[in-house]
């Protein structure tokens, strides 16, 4: 996977609108549940590439390093060698001290050459130093995403079963409703009533019929009266 890739994966994943995402679904708890999924697959993926990245540059990083000391290591010897052939050529031996000059040329050169692999290293290990830096921006920013996404996710859950919960009770208070006249209780209600009205039928027809009884004593009471006060004038 190229640099290029990887960071447009990380910076496109990482921009991710998720509630856009949520709006488009018809589950937001499976969607989320996927989402989620998803994602930390994603950002492990990422991760991987990115440790690549970055293990790239420290080997680049070392080259270049390696390059510089190199270089310095050559500029020591060809001083030694230039050294040397002076101190020959002062004491007479100038074919000695030519092939040690020869010498420092030689190490002269091959510092030259570590000189140039270590200022050509330098502008790519810049460049991939700004890609690791973004990259691990990335990460960061795709690792907060999905802790935003696993809190959305508990967050609409939890709505939901508080919402499924109060529907319940909805529900369960409308099959209740003593003021529905076609419920249970209502039809028993009425035959209550019923009954009580019954029960005070039976007690006004009992009224009744003892306040005749009373009146037909009176009325015997009465004849009784007749009777006796009749057969007092006839005596």
């Amino acid at each position: 996977m190229s640099k290029q890739t990887i960071l447009g994966r990380v910076t496109q994943l990482a921009k991710a609108n998720i509630n856009a995402l949520l709006d488009q679904a018809e589950d937001p708890q499976k969607m989320l549940d996927q989402l989620i999924r998803d994602y930390a697959s994603n950002i492990s993926e990422a991760e991987e590439a990115v440790a690549a990245t970055i293990g790239n540059l420290r080997l680049m990083e070392q080259d270049h390093q390696e390059d510089v000391e190199a270089a310095k290591e050559w500029g020591g010897k060809a001083l030694a060698a230039s050294r040397k052939a002076d101190e020959l050529r002062a004491g007479g031996q100038a074919a000695e001290a030519d092939r040690f000059d020869n010498l420092a040329k030689v190490a002269l050169g091959r510092q030259l050459q570590s000189e140039k692999e270590a200022r050509t290293a330098e502008p790519t290990i810049a460049a991939q130093t700004e890609v690791v830096a973004k990259l691990r921006a990335g990460l960061d920013q795709m690792k907060a995403k999905l802790g935003e996404l696993r809190a959305k996710r508990d967050e609409l859950v939890a709505r939901d079963k508080s919402a499924q919960a109060q529907n319940r009770m909805m529900d369960a208070v409308k099959s209740i409703d003593v003021l529905d006249p076609t419920s249970e209780l209502s039809r028993f209600e009425d035959k209550v009533r019923r009954e009580e009205a019954k029960a005070m039928g039976k007690q006004e027809l009992a009224a009744s019929s003892l306040d005749a009884q009373f009146e037909q004593l009176d009325a015997l009471g009465d004849t009784a009266e007749i009777e006796a006060r009749l057969a007092a004038l006839k005596t």
